[in-house]
């Protein structure tokens, strides 16, 4: 006995954003908060830039020391939760298929909409080309924050790497830049949370299910 299947009905697939990606957003965004802010306080106990701090309402932990403890902390999660979320956006091809491709013409028109104040975003199921090219640049940037914070964690053990950043020194200027470029991403990422507030509900609740086997994802949101 073969059983009918009813093809008259579109299937209903995975939601926009399936629990894992939500779960592993959420522990990125608190380990990006602990790392940014215990990282303002390990700053200003050896500033970068002579004559700037950070002030102590920013800061997680009173001083330098208990700084650290909180960056080590944030720095497991962060790096855990990173490795498994780029291992699971490979594996699923979400990575490609929200961050590409990029097409220059895609670009002009954003920046152009953008500076006339028009943030429609009707369709959540697509990123405009601003926004995959914010997402690589923070994916690049949280990775180089990994490599310029083993070198200056550990410089001696880790001395060739300090070698090919150009000394100590320039190591912690890499690793000072890496973090401004993320909090720049952070500040962009939450206003344009506020801006188009859907898209934070549906990172909340998954947002809209795709249809399974639809050629244009996009184009093809069940209700």
């Amino acid at each position: 006995m073969v059983a009918k299947v009813d093809m008259s009905r579109p299937r209903r697939g995975r939601k926009l954003h399936p629990l894992p990606i939500r779960i592993m957003h959420w522990l990125n965004a608190v380990a990006m908060i602990v790392m940014i802010t215990s990282g303002w306080g390990i700053y200003d106990d050896d500033a970068v830039i002579k004559g700037f701090y950070f002030p102590d309402v920013l800061r997680l932990g009173e001083w330098a020391s208990p700084s650290l403890n909180y960056h080590f902390a944030g720095m497991w999660l962060l790096a855990l939760n990173g490795l498994v979320y780029l291992g699971y956006g490979f594996a699923t091809g979400r990575l490609r298929e929200r961050l590409l491709p990029i097409r220059l013409r895609d670009v002009v028109h954003t920046v152009r909409d953008t500076l006339h104040l028009h943030l429609a975003h009707e369709d959540l199921t697509t990123y405009n080309a601003v926004q995959k090219i914010l997402y690589i640049v923070a994916i690049l940037a949280g990775i180089a924050q990994v490599v310029t914070g083993i070198a200056i964690w550990k410089p001696v053990q880790f001395s060739g790497l300090v070698s090919l950043l150009g000394g100590f020194q320039f190591a912690r200027v890499l690793h000072f830049t890496g973090m401004s470029v993320l909090v720049g991403f952070l500040l962009v990422h939450v206003a344009l949370a506020f801006l188009v507030p859907q898209t934070l509900w549906a990172m909340l609740s998954g947002g809209p299910r795709l249809r399974r086997g639809s050629a244009d994802r996009s184009a093809d949101v069940a209700p």
